[in-house]
Order: C-alpha cells, then sequence, then structure tokens
C-alpha cells in the first residue's frame, strides 16, 4: 500500500490510467481485494484476484450493460419532451394563430415565452428531488404532468387557454434534462460520459425530424372530430407522452447503490470505477445548504452559465421558428415540414460524433470553440441573404453550430464539478438559466421574411457567450491544472483528514479538471 500513492499522483485526470495503475499492482500480488481511493477510503475490489486482461473484458461488458440498460429509454423520453415543448412552431404554420381568434404574433410569442419562466424558475429544484424521490418514481411523475398539459392544449379555444397550458407544460418538464444528465454522470465516468450525453441530447435533434414528419401526417386529420389539424398535433403526441410516462415505472432505474438490473458485485463495480475516477456520486450524500452555497461561490457554474446561454438560446430560436423561417422561403405548410428534416437529422449526426472527439481527446472547451463557429456563418448566411438555397445552407450551419455545444457544455461542466448534491445544483442552475433565455428566443422573430433582428440576436449570444465565454472557462480551468501539477494547492489539505479531503470535492489538490 505503501507504492499507492506515488502511482495516484502520477496520473491525471484520466481513470483509465489509475485502473491500469491499480491493476498493475494487484496482478503483481502486491495490493489486497480493496484499495483506497484518492480520498482514502476504501474501495471493494470483487475482481482482485483476476488478472488485468480479464478485469478488462469486466469492465468493457459492465459498460455495455449499462448503455443497453440506459440510454435508450432516456433518448425516448427526452425525444418526447422536446418534441412537446417545440411542436407549438408547427402548429402555427398549421393554423393555429387563426384558429385562436386571430391571435397577434406578439401573443403568439408571449406563449414562446411563458413555458421558458415557468421551466427556468424550477429547474434548479429539480435535481434535489430526483436525489430524494429517486429516479424511477420522479420521472415518471412529471412525464404523466406534462403528457396531460399536452394533451390540454388540443383544447384550447383562446389565447389565455394556451398560455396556462404552455405555464404547466414548462413547469412539468422542467426536471428532465438537468435531471438526465445529473443521472447519468452517476454512472458514467468523465472520459465516458460526453458521448453518452450527446447521444442522449441527439433525441433532440431527432426529435425536430420526427416532429416535422409527424406534423405532415397528423395536419391531414384536421376537421375529424371538429378538431383543426393543429390541435391534433398536440392531442396524440401527448397522449403518447402519458403511455411512456407510465411504463418509465418500470424502465427507469434508480442511481447504482439502489439498482435492480445490477447484481451486488455490478453495483460495486460501478461504485468503484468510479471512485477511481474521482467520482462519489454514486454514493449517499446528504443534503446540506452548504453544497448550495459553494455551488454559488464557484466560477465555473457562473461561466458554465453564459456559455450555456449561448448555445440554448440559439437552441430555442432555431426549433421553435425553423418551420417559419423554411416557409417564409415560399413553400406550403406540408413542405417546410419535410423540409426541416435534413438539418435536424445533420445535427444529430454532429452531435455524437462531437461527443465521441471530446470524450477521447478530452478538450471540451476546443471541441466548443470550433464547432461555435459552424453556427456563426450558418447566422451570418441566414442575416446576409435573401436567397432561398442560402438561407436553407445556413439552417444547415446554424444546427450544426448549436446542437452538438447543448451535449458538450453540459458534460464539461458535469466532468468539473464533484460531489453528489453540488453537481446536481450546478447543474440545475446551468440549465435553468440557459433555459430562462428562452424567452429572449420567444421574442426576437417578429419581422419576416428577413427577420433581421433574430438572426442577429441570435449571433451575438454565439459569438459573446458561447465562444467568448468558451475560450476564458478554458484558460482558467488551465492555469489552475498548471498550479495543481506544481503542488501550488497542496496547502488546502493539509491537517485535514482522508473524510474531509474527499468532501472538498473538485477542490482537492489532486482533482485535475477536464479542457
Amino acid at each position: 500500500m505503501e507504492n499507492e500513492k506515488p502511482i495516484m499522483n502520477e496520473v491525471d485526470n484520466s481513470s483509465n490510467e489509475k485502473v491500469v495503475a491499480l491493476n498493475h499492482l494487484e496482478s503483481n500480488g502486491n495490493a489486497p481485494i480493496s484499495q483506497k481511493d484518492p480520498g482514502g477510503f476504501t474501495i471493494p475490489d470483487p475482481d482482485a484476484h483476476l488478472s488485468a486482461e480479464e478485469k478488462a473484458a469486466i469492465d468493457k461488458k459492465l459498460v455495455r450493460k449499462l448503455d443497453w440498460t440506459l440510454i435508450p429509454i432516456l433518448c425516448i423520453l427526452y425525444l418526447l419532451a422536446f418534441l412537446d415543448r417545440t411542436n407549438i412552431g408547427n402548429a402555427k404554420i398549421d393554423g393555429l394563430q387563426k384558429s385562436l381568434h386571430g391571435m397577434t404574433t406578439g401573443q403568439y410569442n408571449a406563449t414562446l415565452s411563458i413555458f421558458f419562466v415557468s421551466y427556468a424558475v424550477f429547474e434548479p429544484l429539480t435535481n434535489i428531488l430526483l436525489k430524494r424521490l429517486r429516479p424511477s418514481v420522479f420521472i415518471p411523475i412529471i412525464m404523466v404532468i406534462w403528457g396531460i398539459c399536452m394533451t390540454f392544449m388540443g383544447f384550447v379555444y383562446n389565447w389565455s387557454g394556451l398560455m396556462a397550458a404552455r405555464w404547466f407544460l414548462g413547469m412539468a418538464e422542467a426536471g428532465l434534462f438537468p435531471g438526465i444528465n445529473y443521472y447519468l454522470s452517476c454512472w458514467y465516468k468523465r472520459s465516458e460520459f460526453g458521448i453518452r450525453a450527446a447521444i442522449f441530447f441527439s433525441a433532440a435533434a431527432v426529435s425536430g425530424s420526427f416532429g416535422g414528419l409527424l406534423a405532415a401526417a397528423i395536419e391531414k386529420m384536421n376537421g375529424l372530430g371538429g378538431r383543426p389539424g393543429w390541435a391534433w398535433i398536440f392531442i396524440l403526441e401527448g397522449i403518447v407522452t402519458v403511455l411512456f410516462g407510465i411504463s418509465a415505472i418500470w424502465l427507469v432505474h434508480d442511481f447504482p447503490d439502489d439498482a435492480k438490473f445490477l447484481s451486488e458485485q455490478d453495483r460495486e463495480r460501478v461504485i468503484r470505477r468510479l471512485k477511481l475516477d474521482q467520482q462519489s456520486s454514486a454514493e449517499h450524500e446528504e443534503f446540506k445548504m452548504k453544497y448550495v452555497w459553494m455551488s454559488l461561490k464557484d466560477y465555473k457554474m457562473w461561466l458554465g452559465m453564459i456559455i450555456y446561454m449561448g448555445c440554448d438560446m440559439p437552441l430555442y430560436a432555431f426549433s421553435l421558428f425553423l418551420p417559419s423561417i423554411i416557409n417564409e422561403l415560399g413553400y406550403s405548410s406540408t413542405k417546410a415540414q419535410l423540409l426541416t428534416v435534413p438539418p435536424y437529422a445533420a445535427a444529430a449526426i454532429l452531435t455524437i460524433v462531437i461527443g465521441y472527439i471530446a470524450d477521447r481527446t478530452k478538450q471540451r472547451g476546443l471541441c466548443n470553440i470550433l464547432v461555435s463557429f459552424l453556427g456563426i456563418a450558418g447566422f451570418a448566411m441566414l442575416l446576409g441573404s435573401q436567397k432561398a438555397g442560402v438561407k436553407y445552407a445556413g439552417t444547415f450551419l446554424g444546427a450544426l453550430g448549436i446542437y452538438p455545444c447543448i451535449a458538450n457544455t453540459i458534460s464539461w461542466v458535469a466532468n468539473n464539478i464533484e460531489g453528489v448534491y453540488k453537481r446536481g445544483v450546478v447543474l440545475g442552475f446551468v440549465i435553468g438559466w440557459g433555459n430562462l433565455n428562452g424567452i429572449v428566443s420567444s421574442n426576437i422573430y417578429y419581422k419576416s421574411p428577413k427577420y433581421t433582428v433574430g438572426h442577429a440576436v441570435v449571433m451575438a449570444y454565439m459569438i459573446v457567450c458561447l465562444l467568448g465565454g468558451s475560450v476564458v472557462l478554458r484558460i482558467l480551468l488551465a492555469r489552475e491544472n498548471k498550479l495543481r501539477k506544481a503542488g501550488k494547492r497542496d496547502h488546502w489539505v493539509e491537517g485535514l483528514s482522508d473524510h474531509h479531503v474527499e468532501a472538498l470535492g473538485d477542490m482537492r489538490p489532486d482533482f485535475y479538471y477536464t479542457l
């Protein structure tokens, strides 16, 4: 055990290197059945008697099991959530405004804004509820509630009814996106989280494609049951959400220490691999207000909020108004719905590719910086030209520059915040603030067909917040890593017990940030 400390200090934040180092000790008979994590706590190892190759095979099989059990259902849930919050854009070009007594553009934008108010207000609280109520209880409850809200949106007869429905829809949906990202971070190592978050978020881009196709088909139900086509978009998609919400009781699993689909040994393996990755998120931790204050004093949270607003506001502007933008190019309602599909499909592919690259290179900030240039170029094309071909190409670049940065930013923030509740609070604030900027998205696209104000504001957000914020955060994290490697932060743990050292989370001198 005397050789353990130097080995742990020699490696960076790559958990794979740590596992190799520990496996080398174990395979040579120099280690007992368990090792100590960086904070000094014993980590049970059910595979201590196996060779490094056998351990690697078991680990690969375990991760594959987690992927097939967790990821598919989460993708479906988020696809439904994003479809339900943005299908109002499809309903608009199918006659929503005319049906509701000639609803004005200002009133329509208000219905978009009200969603983000309730969504952002309740979002910072939801990860605490998720942890305390368990995912298998919390997620089905909010899904059924927002599915009911969605269904009743198909029966509104005036603007005030639509406003009320959108308020409650935002409140119910508030817990899903931050909750699932936090949930995934409690299952996977930091070097594995990005690609999973990207696959999960790609469901949003898929929902854009799926939503356009679905809306084009559903609008043909116009007049059935005395309801217009746009109403059937809300009714049918709401019913599907309720049904999936009920099934989520059995399909959504709890955190690693309680997951029923894992054996006792597999639960120990999951917790062990997270602890060796400098994470304590798999274990129980009592909630204290100090975690909120720790979050509020952390500059990474505030910069994360700036970066996330730089891609989240453009995301909602794009998804809510893409059907209208294409419709203004002179295409019919049905064709406009169908033409929204290709940009989303391209965005879904690039989101997964960037997630893979960021995981392998551990350069999430650099990925944000490079991808943001695509979005900036796309909205510059939309702003500078009125040619249909150029503007449609601009929507492709816009989608490619926005969607990958959403998942990558959340992964970047999650990678660099340690502690069960602190990470939950930080993600809640970051995502909540980003979604609050959806109010801006809802009120900048009002002068068709040029939409000059809308495209200019989106560009400003991407240049200042997404690009500028990513550059600043990366510089600060690289500087801090350099100081920690040089031993300039070692005095933070002088005289502290192992327990108190671990409680420092990402403030531990041996915790290296992902750049």
